[in-house]
């Protein structure tokens, strides 16, 4: 089986690591992947926006399926264009997507079928500041902390939560100044949750749980990044309560999505908050979440092509051998991914730096490295992105996982390296 996978970033580099071990994969391509993804697959320079260029690329190469990893694509309808010239791919259409591309799509959707949720308010974009009133006027209906949450995709960076109501009502201003459409939402307080799940368009199959850190500091200060770590699996949810988030929030949402007339086939990720009322959904996205990804995938025993050929031919029965919920079979370890990123991310940051990578780290068998913003100069990797590698350390214990991430973390070098020393540092308490 040829596949291919459209990304360049760490959550690409741990889906090719995983794809790379099944047996039914005889060739391997990226587009456009990265220097390190260059180690493990054939990478092809062509923007994972390109959708004609990729297509024309799946028909040459004759792939007989293309994996997509990124957001971005999924809003431009590469799914829906790839299907119409007969070519396999696995992600949701632009219109199923829409429940990450639109937050207000997405929020009116479970206030309709009694998905719980926050309450929120939408301020429209495109009348821009003439709308600030508006904005302003919401904001004073809600009480601190203040959560402003643009309704576009902004990258994993466009929400804003701040107890100060001068910084919720400049975000307000940013945004509607560049004509985008917002919600100001109802805080929730709780322990967060990423819950991903294989979607065939009628069932739903959990992957194991993580937690993502987007704040750029330790102790969750600093401003909203796309992720400085993960872990897998989250120690304090019981496995009644996941069965509850399927069966309260993640199947009613692929039937209601159904009832609209959208089928949805792929990844449904829900970010969730476990409140004292509950689970509830923060938001959804239509992909692997990265860094979740990095930590959830080398846990994986199944072969992933399974779920995903299963997704694609909309009967995930079809290519599991056991019932649904004892599908996935998963390792009895613990994973912890740090991110390195550039000095500054997720503000200004200078790129083209030299990494130092000890060939020793790439045969660690209880270290995985994945590349994500890292080009090649002359053969050297160097710094391209705020999020530059993700260090996964695998082990029987959360102590002992968050050693050998952490040892690893310590043996690369850039300028300007920058990562959160606290990642999964609860799992010990």
């Amino acid at each position: 089986m040829k596949v291919l996978v459209i990304g360049s970033g760490g959550r690409e580099h741990a889906l090719v690591k995983k794809i790379a071990e099944s047996s039914r994969v005889t060739d391997l391509y990226v587009a456009p992947g990265n220097h390190g993804i260059a180690k493990d697959a054939e990478c092809i320079d062509i923007k994972e926006t390109d959708i004609n260029k990729l297509a024309d690329l799946a028909i040459q190469k004759d792939i007989d399926l293309t994996i997509v990893g990124p957001e971005q694509p999924l809003s431009q309808g590469i799914v829906d264009h790839f299907q119409s010239k007969g070519l396999n791919i696995f992600g949701p259409s632009q219109k199923a997507a829409k429940i990450e591309t639109s937050k207000w799509f997405a929020k009116q959707l479970m206030q309709t079928y009694g998905i719980p949720t926050g309450k929120a308010e939408y301020i429209e974009g495109d009348a821009g500041l003439d709308n600030l009133e508006k904005g302003l006027s919401a904001l004073e209906d809600m009480s601190p902390p203040f959560v402003v949450k643009a309704d576009g995709l902004y990258a994993g960076k466009g929400v804003i939560v701040t107890e100060e109501i001068s910084e919720a009502e400049q975000a307000v201003e940013n945004f509607l100044s560049e004509h985008t459409s917002i919600l100001i939402e109802e805080y929730l307080e709780g322990e967060e949750l990423s819950l991903l799940a294989f979607s065939d368009g009628h069932k739903v199959l959990p992957l194991i749980p993580s937690q993502d850190y987007k704040r750029a500091y330790d102790n969750d200060q600093g401003p909203n990044t796309g992720g400085m770590g993960s872990y897998a699996p989250v120690p304090s949810i019981s496995q009644e309560q996941l069965e509850w988030i399927v069966d309260n929030i993640m199947q009613p949402t692929i039937t209601a999505l159904k009832k609209q007339g959208v089928t949805y086939q792929g990844i449904l990720y829900a970010g969730l908050i476990l409140t004292d009322s509950g689970p509830k959904v923060l938001e959804f996205n239509a992909r692997f979440g990265d860094p979740e990804t990095q930590a959830i995938l080398p846990l994986l025993k199944t072969d992933i092509l399974e779920p995903i050929m299963g997704v694609v031919a909309g009967n995930l029965e079809t290519e599991l051998k056991e019932p649904l919920k004892d599908a996935l079979s998963w390792k009895a370890e613990k994973a912890v991914c740090v991110v390195l990123a550039s000095g500054g991310y997720p503000k200004e940051y200078q790129k083209g730096f030299p990494i130092k990578i000890p060939q020793e780290l790439l045969t660690w068998n209880n270290v995985n490295l994945y590349y994500a913003g890292v080009a090649s100069e002359n053969g050297t990797p160097v710094t391209a992105g705020g999020r530059v590698l993700n260090v996964t350390g695998i082990g029987e214990s959360w102590k002992e996982a968050r050693e050998n991430a952490y040892e690893g973390v310590s043996t690369v070098e850039f300028d300007g390296k920058h990562f959160r020393n606290d990642i999964a540092l609860q799992t010990l308490k």
